[in-house]
Parts: structure tokens; sequence; C-alpha cells
């Protein structure tokens, strides 16, 4: 069964020229013209998804943000963008890869292979049960599943609280101020306070329990993960 991509990008020409490019590798390729058909053709699990930044509207940065809630493909951008600050943006937002156009066909072709066979060891190293990791104090994290357990009871997370939790735990022992996270997290474009982190990661330590002490406390500086207890 071929790899499926989704293409999406408001430029009908790039759509089908990417699209016939694929296809003759033979990649089953759909394409979607705006944010809102990109929302609901992912939602469709295609094994890589070829997103531009500079759609109308909902742009792709947008788009990332809410299908990496449910979408665990590799995520390319496709943008005239090449500042060092659009590229952080792409990154904080989801994205695994960054193109810039005008691009050679080529490349672009390379990197999409290499994401795939990158996804598909992956697969068959464990998968799932690779993504799935063990702390002290009964705590499991399924970054696979998006999910956590103690003592083999699930955790009701909010999406913030878990994005809090996979950020600080994939990340041991590196200390993130308020700031840092809420960058990471809300993005650069964030309509709120970094205040707001507080409260998640108090509300995070109390639905875990005794296993919340896994995210410590830096006095004046911030957060951060023990992987022992």
């Amino acid at each position: 069964m071929p790899y499926r991509i989704l293409v999406a990008d408001d430029e009908p020409d790039v759509c089908a020229l990417l699209k016939d490019t694929l296809t003759m590798q033979g990649y089953a390729v759909s394409c979607a013209e705006s944010g809102a058909a990109a929302l609901t053709a992912a939602a469709r699990q295609p094994d890589l998804i070829l997103l531009d930044i500079g759609m109308p509207g909902l742009d792709g940065l947008d788009v990332c943000r809410r299908i990496r809630e449910y979408v665990a493909c590799p995520i390319l951008f496709l943008t005239a963008r090449v500042e060092d600050a659009d590229k952080i943006k792409a990154f904080a937002a989801g994205g695994d890869d960054y193109i810039t156009k005008p691009f050679s066909l080529d490349e672009l072709s390379a990197r999409v292979g290499a994401h795939l066979r990158r996804q598909q060891r992956a697969v068959q190293s464990g998968g799932r049960a690779a993504a799935r990791v063990l702390f002290a104090g009964d705590l499991t994290v399924d970054y696979a599943a998006c999910a956590a357990t103690v003592g083999g009871q699930a955790v009701p997370l909010a999406k913030k609280e878990w994005e809090i939790l996979a950020f600080l735990s994939q990340n041991p022992g590196q200390v993130f101020d308020k700031e840092r996270i809420y960058e990471a997290l809300w993005g650069y474009e964030g309509e709120g306070s970094a205040n707001v982190v507080a409260e998640h990661i108090k509300r995070l330590r109390k639905k875990l329990g005794a296993a919340g002490a896994h995210i410590q406390t830096v006095w004046g500086l911030g957060y951060k993960w023990v992987s022992s207890l």
C-alpha cells in the first residue's frame, strides 16, 4: 500500500506540481487548497503532510497546532519566509521540517523520503511501545497516544497539561522559565500571559498525585523534570 501524502497549499499550480511529482514516485497524494480543507483532510491520517505556511485565513501554523492534537505523522512546512524567527515558530507549532520556496523538487522528494523512512524505522523498532516511557512513581507517559497513567490508572489531562508534561519529560534536567514554556506551547503569538503556565503546572501536579514530584520548581528560574524520585 503506497504512503499517503497530503499537500496543503493555496496555490493550485503548486498543488498540481507536487501531486504530479510525488504520484510519479509512487505516493498516493491528495490536496487541500485552504487551511479549513487541510484540517478536514488531516483527519484521514495521512503518512506525511506538506503544509504551506502562508495560506489566507487559517494559515499553516494554525493548522499544524490544531492537528497536532490527533496527527503524529511528519509535517513539512513549505514557505517563502526565511527568517530564523519564522523557522522557530514553525518548529514550535509542531513542524518536523522547513522547506523554503522556491525549492528543488529533488530536494523536496529526498526530504519526504527521509522522513517516511525514519517513521517506518520507528514503527519497525517498536512504534508505540518505544514511545511509552515508565518513570519512577508508577508514572507511564505514552507519547504516541498522548496519554499518561499512574499505577495503571489513566490520568485525565487537558490539552495544555499534556503538552507541558510531554515538553518537560522529554527534556529532563533542563530548567525552563514560564516564558520559554509559554512560547514553546502557546506560540509567539499567544494571546495571554506566561503566568498561565504556573496554573497549568499546579493542576497537572495535582492530577499526577505523588508522581507530580517529577516536576520540580527551581526557585527564581523556572521548572525542570527529574526522571527519578
